[in-house]
């Protein structure tokens, strides 16, 4: 396979592995957010948040242009309309682009995030998967396999 840009051609089966690691990453922060009151940061369910965002997309643009994004989190949205294009919705984009927007900050700020935005990053990721879902299923791509 190879690089271009900050993209990454993949093969068969990539789309269903990222898919298997967002739920992953998707349960490891609803897990975490169960036990806010333990965490006193909401940074751990964001940074989690994003991870499984990223894998969520990287499952869509695998299926629909066999790319993947690499390291530079800010085109992974650029890549996703170039993958899905007019039928992207731009109401996914913009969420897509709230959820990966704070990873750099939370992963990498010393500010403890407020807890009471936990139960909002479940709710849009719990929204952005359902899409996604429904997306890989257009092509065949079943992730409870």
């Amino acid at each position: 396979m190879t690089r271009t840009g900050t993209s990454k051609e993949v093969g068969p089966g990539h789309a269903l592995n990222r898919f298997r690691k967002a739920r992953a990453y998707h349960e490891t922060a609803r897990l975490a957010c169960e036990h806010i009151d333990r965490l006193g940061d909401s940074d751990p369910i964001a940074s989690n948040v994003a991870l499984a965002a990223i894998a969520y997309a990287d499952a869509i643009t695998a299926t629909y242009s066999g790319l993947v994004n690499q390291k530079d989190h800010a085109t992974a949205a650029k890549l996703l309309r170039n993958s899905l294009g007019k039928s992207l919705p731009d109401s996914q984009l913009r969420l897509f682009v709230k959820l990966v927007g704070a990873k750099d900050e939370v992963q990498y700020g010393a500010r403890p995030g407020r807890s009471d935005a936990a139960a909002g990053l479940i709710k849009n990721l719990d929204e952005f998967a359902r899409w996604t879902r429904t997306v890989l299923a257009a092509r065949s791509v079943s992730p409870d396999e």
